[in-house]
């Protein structure tokens, strides 16, 4: 009866370490699909255009405008002498204009496109850092759910192992009570843990089903079979095996501390920026205008001397018509005397804002420390769980054998059997999710440090696909040298 009752739940797991998707595989279809990475990379893209923005402001600036109109006017006009009002023919006229102006301005100085130009490069390199940032953060996202998903299905399995082991015990008891080996107390005891089993099976169904679901919005599919890491897994200790370089490193490269320290630049340009409205401008202007006007009127000639020989009182018909060209060059010089004091509130907001940024970079820097102790820490401490949960997974089999024996002679209930296989079911369960909080403690020391990248998911399938007593950890050390 021992050995019906006992199942080795983790020889199933370890049949199926090769198969299904590895967490590479996840990684590359989280990339083509998960939203925050993709707009971590069009907000980099988008702030990259403000360097040529900027520069575009120092190069010269064409501008034209041209313009086409018409003008009719038609009337007539009376003259009055003594009491005798005499109207004259009607007088119309007719004009048409064309217009066209080409200016080029280029700046000879204006100090706020420099600060600006300034500004755009430091910009952009924040951008690029926050994607990287992006990016590292989705190997932390995607290796969480990941191993998220393995433990609730082992936590689905272990909940389905403990009710067919105990169904079968309540089998057991309930054939032992027909004959009178036991009394009736032992039956319901079994069959209220084998209703309390269903319960905690239904219930681990729903967390599996909920970890796949969150699985399933970062990669855009349904979540597929997923590789489990080999039964013999590697615990190393992080290289080096000193806390406070890795604290060092991460001060040097940890990406959100590094975008800290950009913005707090970048905060600092904008005090010299709100300063240049106090600062004059130099503009050298070229332009060219032509105008061309022509058109024709129609009126009574009133005047021999105007009549062209025509009677006086007839209608004749005048052209006129205009065109002309205009050169201009100048060095316009501007000079901001008084602006209401707006200016200098503007300086004085850019330097309460950049003393925030100052704030915002040392709580940062604080941050970063604590978590890269955190996680060193964090390895080291796995290192020793996982040691420990394994030897009370062992030790947890042995007392449920001696349980079994002991029901066997008689001196142990079947409440004290439940108890024990029930115990057997936890630990295995606690000694798989340890595992999986070890590779992920040490993902995320890499991502403190500043140094993680997809070399480290690389290295996680060497352990997900192997099953021999060769499999590698990925190695938690070694970081490259730090970037200048």
């Amino acid at each position: 009866m021992r050995k019906i009752l006992l199942l080795p739940l983790a020889t199933l797991l370890v049949s199926s370490l090769a198969s299904g998707d590895t967490l590479m595989q996840i990684y590359e279809k989280a990339v083509r699909s998960d939203p925050l990475v993709r707009e971590a990379d069009a907000n980099k893209l988008a702030t990259q255009e403000g360097r040529p923005i900027a520069r575009g402001a120092l190069l010269p600036q064409v501008s034209g405008t041209a313009a086409y109109g018409n003008a009719a006017a038609n009337g007539s006009t009376t003259n009055q002498i003594g009491d005798v009002i005499a109207a004259s023919p009607i007088d119309s006229r007719n004009y048409y204009a064309r217009n066209w102006n080409v200016q080029i301005r280029q700046s000879v100085f204006r100090w706020d496109q420099w600060v600006q130009l300034s500004q755009a490069g430091k910009e952009s390199a924040q951008a690029d850092v926050d994607y990287e940032a992006a990016q590292q953060d989705l190997v932390i996202r995607v290796a969480e759910t990941y191993f998220n998903v393995l433990a609730a299905e082992d936590t689905l399995a272990s909940e389905q192992a403990a009710k067919d082991a105990i169904g079968r015990q309540l089998e057991q008891a309930q054939k032992r009570f027909e004959v009178g080996l036991i009394a009736i107390t032992d039956v319901q005891e079994a069959q209220a843990a084998y209703d309390q089993a269903l319960a905690a099976e239904i219930l681990a169904k729903r967390n599996v089903a909920n970890r796949q679901e969150l699985l399933r919005s970062i990669i855009d599919e349904p979540a597929p079979p997923l590789a489990k890491p080999a039964s013999n897994l590697p615990l190393l200790s992080p290289d080096p095996a000193d806390e406070n370089q890795w604290v060092d490193l991460a001060m040097q490269q940890n990406r959100s501390l590094i975008s800290s320290q950009i913005g707090t630049e970048i905060a600092k340009d904008n005090v010299s920026l709100a300063r240049t409205g106090h600062y004059p401008t130099v503009d050298l202007v070229a332009s060219r205008n032509n105008t061309n006007n022509d058109g024709f009127s129609r009126a009574p000639c009133r005047a021999v001397l105007n009549c062209n020989g025509a009677d006086i009182g007839t209608v004749v018909r005048s052209d006129t018509g205009t065109d002309l060209a205009n050169d201009a060059v100048s060095l316009q010089f501007a000079m901001p005397f008084f602006s209401g004091g707006s200016t200098s509130a503007r300086v004085q907001q850019a330097v309460y804002q950049h003393r925030a940024s100052r704030e915002r970079l040392e709580r940062t820097a604080r941050e970063t420390e604590r978590q890269t102790r955190d996680a060193y820490l964090g390895v080291i401490s796995e290192i020793s769980r996982v040691q420990a949960l394994k030897q009370a997974f062992e030790s947890a089999k042995t007392a449920l054998k001696a349980t079994e024996a002991g029901f066997d002679v008689g001196t142990r209930t079947t409440v004290d059997v439940l108890a024990a296989r029930r115990t057997v079911f936890i630990a295995e369960t606690n000694y798989l999710r340890s595992r999986y909080d070890y590779l992920i403690n040490g993902l995320r020391l890499k991502q403190a440090a500043g140094t993680l990248t997809t070399d480290d998911i690389a290295q996680i399938d060497g352990i997900l696909t192997a099953t021999s007593t060769d499999a590698q950890l990925p190695t938690v050390g070694a970081p490259p040298p730090a970037a200048n």
